[in-house]
């Protein structure tokens, strides 16, 4: 079986790649509307199998590394995201609030909030750039429509999720929040965001199951998914147990908040760092 891939939205008889051209073979999977794979054979015989996660994130320069690789996109996404995370689960480690101070734990997280808003909006521009009309320069990439893909919602709800916890942690930072602020104006966006990271995980985790579900231990691009899912789950439980109870001003789980965040983060690391290889893997993909 042989990978191949074309212009999102083309004919599969006109592919991107230099000389591959076959006809579809009518095999093809995905979610609802969404196309995530599709087969087709190639003039030597060999069927071919196009993938759109695949084709997104072969991003890798000839001669680029694994691990070190500052001029190529993918590499910054996996970069950043492994920071933010990283910030996160610092922020959360029991201990380390009372070792900095309340204020200087919130900045932690606020900056981690921002290398994540940074990860993620270079993400939005590769599903963008992904599309069929090619890479789309400057801001206008940011207002570019592209409602046929998949990986077009994650990124775009993703990317909107980071900035509802960057208010919900630039609002935290803030000393003496009366208990009715804090509720509005931290835990509000620190729930929408985590909804937001919750629907971009589970968009993410279809386009490469194909479908709601698949067990494919051997497929890092799975793992990367499946990480990054429970680790949305895990913010998710993290935003309820933070809910601030209106009689009391207080916060209704401390202990559970921070430790869904933790685990959150750390699980959000190892899909970051694993952001890496699946780069350069793709790359190398016949």
């Amino acid at each position: 079986m042989a990978t191949g891939g074309w212009t999102s939205g083309s004919h599969p008889t006109d592919l991107a790649l230099p000389g591959a051209v076959g006809t579809p073979t009518g095999r093809r999977g995905g979610l609802g509307p969404f196309t995530t794979f599709v087969e087709y054979r190639r003039p030597d015989g060999l069927v071919a199998r196009w993938e759109s996660r695949r084709r997104r994130k072969g991003g890798a320069r000839p001669g680029a590394g694994t691990w070190w690789a500052p001029g190529v996109r993918g590499w910054w996404i996996g970069a950043l995201f492994a920071v933010g995370s990283t910030l996160f689960a610092l922020g959360a480690v029991p201990g380390y609030a009372g070792a900095v101070g309340t204020r200087a734990d919130s900045m932690t997280f606020f900056v981690g909030s921002l290398f994540f808003t940074g990860a993620a909006f270079l993400q939005f521009r590769e599903s963008v750039d992904a599309g069929s009309d090619g890479p789309v320069r400057g801001w206008r990439s940011v207002f570019t429509n592209r409602p046929s893909q998949i990986d077009w919602w994650a990124g775009a709800v993703q990317l909107v999720g980071t900035l509802y916890f960057n208010v919900s942690t630039g609002v935290a930072v803030s000393d003496n929040l009366s208990a009715e602020a804090a509720r509005h104006h931290v835990w509000r966006p620190d729930a929408v965001g985590s909804v937001c990271f919750l629907v971009a995980s589970s968009l993410a985790w279809f386009e490469v199951c194909h479908g709601w579900a698949a067990w494919a231990p051997s497929d890092i691009s799975w793992w990367i998914t499946a990480l990054n899912l429970t680790g949305s789950i895990a913010f998710g439980a993290s935003a309820v147990a933070a809910y601030v109870v209106p009689a009391t001003g207080q916060i209704r789980n401390v202990e559970l908040s921070n430790l869904g965040t933790f685990v959150g983060a750390l699980c959000f690391l190892a899909g970051a760092v694993l952001l890496l290889p699946e780069r350069t893997e793709s790359a190398g993909s016949p």
